[in-house]
């Protein structure tokens, strides 16, 4: 029998200089528990549609380079933080001088902040369902570190640009630690773009701890080229009457991957999950999703919506864990899915786990085409076909971008799914 691919030698090989001594210790602890780790098969469950893109060689082993290149100047509303493959650039950025809230990078962090910071690390994930996660704690090699004191309010958004340079193959190790003290706010953006021509490996973990009536809203944007393997990971532990607002959108590509998990421990707690995601030609998209209802009280509403065309995939899977001690748990979970065309491919696995008798629970899914019926309305009143189909599939997406509360974010990505839907239908 053929032995299971495993990790090799190489993607354990980083040397973290530049990071404070816990964090370096951190790595090499996570390094020396993931030699030999199995890699993901089609046998893996979370992995069966995935594992055939997911591409480990060693020529993608090597940490590209951080040198920033200076890019043109960015036309925002709030503040920004641009990490170049991998390692934050404070000459580039604009951190916010507001009271209560403190942004640095994990290189310039204090060795007792550093070493609060290792031990919670990785906390809101769970390791055995997110195994790429534990490569990028074996190989950061700087990070984002974001702590609200209580009652703290940050009055714009931030824009973290997480950009990678793939000039030559290679990988980089996005990190971002959020410790959103109670009651505090914040609006996050995470751009995940990239340059160069290059295969290039992006493994990105964020990590979300909300103490009590902590506010956050999170906005991920997955828009890199043909050339990078995209594989993240986004954990939240929420404590009592804390709040998570989530939207994600996703343009497919050679391996996009998501995880997002989710754990309301404590009552009142509550959190609010939109996800987009859109593949053309050969890509491939795969949203995996967990919401841990641990406490009483609780409430949790997800939708998600796929779009595939041509001969792409793209993947669902939601998953919502009543636990026996979570009475009064409310949460509903949606997933719609359209097909435009007949070669694509849509899988989709809503999963509800419930353990408690007095709770309030839904999900639903759906796979179809383009109405017939709404289409001939449209082209009967002399709307080109073309622009009927954009139309109806704008539509179909576009209740989710709405509800993004930052308009530059907004008006970005509808622009770039109307130019997606219209390339769909060339020739339509």
């Amino acid at each position: 029998m053929k032995a299971a691919p495993t990790l090799s030698g190489a993607f354990l090989e980083a040397s973290g200089a530049k990071l404070p001594e816990p964090l370096r210790k951190l790595r090499e602890q996570r390094g020396s528990a993931l030699v030999d780790m199995p890699l993901p098969t089609r046998k893996t469950e979370n992995w069966k549609y995935s594992s055939r893109y997911l591409k480990l060689d060693d020529t993608l082993a090597a940490n590209l380079p951080s040198g920033y290149k200076a890019g043109p100047a960015l036309a925002m509303d709030g503040y920004h933080v641009v990490i170049h493959n991998g390692v934050v650039v404070p000459e580039a950025s604009d951190f916010p001088d507001v009271d209560g809230i403190e942004i640095r990078s994990f290189a310039d962090l204090d060795e007792v902040t550093a070493q609060s910071l290792a031990e919670r690390l990785d906390n809101t994930l769970d390791s055995k369902a997110v195994q790429m996660a534990r490569l990028n704690t074996a190989r950061f090699e700087d990070g984002l570190f974001i702590r609200l004191r209580q009652g703290a309010v940050l009055d714009r958004p931030l824009f973290v640009i997480a950009e990678t340079d793939a000039e030559a193959s290679g990988s980089v190790y996005p990190r971002i630690y959020v410790d959103a003290g109670a009651n505090s706010q914040m609006t996050l953006v995470e751009e995940y773009i990239s340059t160069g021509e290059q295969p290039a490996l992006v493994d990105t973990v964020t990590e979300f701890s909300l103490a009590d009536g902590a506010n956050i809203t999170s906005v991920r944007l997955a828009l890199e080229g043909e050339n990078t393997y995209h594989i993240g990971a986004t954990g939240a532990r929420l404590l009592g009457h804390a709040r998570l607002d989530s939207h994600c959108v996703g343009f497919g590509g050679p391996l996009r991957r998501h995880d997002l998990q989710v754990r309301l421990e404590e009552s009142g707690a509550n959190c609010r999950l939109n996800g987009v995601a859109v593949t053309q030609g050969k890509q491939h998209f795969d949203n995996h999703t967990t919401i841990e209802h641990v406490a009483a009280h609780c409430d949790s509403e997800e939708t998600y919506r796929n779009i595939a065309a041509d001969e792409s995939h793209a993947i669902f899977n939601g998953r919502i864990h009543i636990h026996p001690d979570a009475q009064k748990s409310n949460a509903n979970m949606s997933n719609k899915n359209l097909l435009l065309s007949t070669g694509a491919e849509i899988d989709t696995k809503p999963e509800l786990e419930i353990y408690a008798d007095d709770v309030k629970c839904a999900h639903g899914a759906t796979v179809g085409q383009l109405d017939d019926t709404a289409l001939f309305y449209l082209v009967s009143r002399g709307i080109d076909r073309r622009e009927a189909n954009t139309l109806l599939s704008m539509a179909f997406i576009n209740e989710l971008i709405e509800q993004i509360p930052v308009e530059a974010v907004r008006e970005t990505v509808q622009a770039r799914l109307n130019r997606f839907i219209e390339q769909a239908f060339e020739g339509a």
